[in-house]
């Protein structure tokens, strides 16, 4: 907003930064916001799910200092069902925000370690083998040279990771009946030779060594590391979801924090619904327009069935909103 402040002076339009925010925050409160909670609605129809977090910093919280970090959390479809990529601002990081916010929710959640997500009822949790990878990748270049790198324990079980990517590799096109019967032959023995590696390398490793530690994580989570096994919809790492998340991350580099909690909302309302306008192929700012011109003529914007046509995966937006294939 500062630099359209700039842009918009330069054009003769002395706008401030204010009155640009106020702007923005109304229309996310007062019509974007119907269409977020309705497109939360059809999430949690879902069976497969994808979850995230990052930090947020939101200077006029209160009771806390500007210096104190919130959260903004992820929420995704996969595969399967109409894409949707839903944010939502929380000043923690606590296990009962995906708890009230997938309320209803029945299926597989993708998620990382963090601890909290236990907390989300009837689901099955799926974890994410690229964090696996990536503790022993980060063991492995501690170590002071290639040369000493070869035949080591942060090599063996990269190795053993690398060989479940390969089969997903494989997979990738395959139907979801192919993709859990091959899982069943290939990955399964995969899986079990690494766990029997695990228990025998955790008994001759230092647990406070960065490579005891990735031990320690894929032991930790095997449970949820394993999950992938029992469905073919599902995949092996929660890389969709940080994905969906980068933009949102990239962006905080650029405007820092938001200002207020109602700012900091209104971003996560915003994000929600022009991230998953692109993931259905829409063209953000011509969407926005039909959304501005459509949605006050209605009689009653809370009205779900009503608001379904102008999702962003809805068959009756018109063909001004999409983007065209030369």
């Amino acid at each position: 907003m500062y630099r359209q402040e700039q842009q918009l002076a330069r054009l003769g339009l002395p706008l401030s930064r204010q009155t640009l925010a106020n702007w923005m925050i109304y229309g996310a409160e007062k019509w974007l916001s119907h269409l977020v909670e309705r497109m939360r609605v059809h999430l949690l129809r879902q069976d497969v799910l994808y979850a995230d977090e990052t930090t947020l910093q939101v200077l006029r919280e209160p009771g806390k200092a500007p210096q104190t970090q919130s959260y903004m959390w992820l929420y995704r479809t996969g595969r399967m069902g109409p894409p949707i990529v839903l944010f939502d601002y929380k000043q923690t990081r606590g296990g009962e925000h995906p708890r009230d916010y997938l309320q209803g929710f029945h299926g597989y959640l993708h998620v990382d370690g963090y601890a909290g997500y236990h907390k989300v009822a009837n689901t099955t949790l799926v974890g994410c083998w690229a964090h696996a990878r990536r503790k022993f990748d980060e063991a492995l270049k501690v170590l002071p040279s290639t040369e000493e790198r070869k035949g080591t324990v942060a090599q063996q079980g990269l190795q053993y990771c690398n060989q479940l990517f390969v089969v997903e590799r494989d997979i990738k096109e395959k139907t979801t009946e192919e993709r859990y019967a091959i899982r069943k032959e290939r990955s399964k023995p995969i899986l079990d030779a690494y766990l029997v590696w695990l228990c025998q390398q955790r008994a001759r490793t230092l647990p406070k060594s960065a490579v005891g530690q990735a031990i320690a994580y894929s032991l930790n989570q095997w449970e949820k590391l394993t999950s992938f096994l029992e469905d073919g919809r599902l995949e092996m790492d929660n890389n969709r979801s940080e994905r969906s998340i980068k933009p949102f991350v990239i962006g905080r580099k650029n405007w820092l924090f938001a200002n207020s909690p109602r700012g900091a909302k209104a971003s996560a309302i915003i994000y929600s619904l022009l991230e998953t306008a692109k993931e259905n192929q829409l063209n953000p700012f011509q969407y926005l327009n039909y959304l501005f011109e459509q949605i006050p003529q209605l009689s009653d914007v809370t009205k779900g069935e009503e608001l379904d046509r102008f999702l962003p995966w809805s068959t009756s937006l018109p063909d001004v909103c999409r983007i065209t294939k030369s």
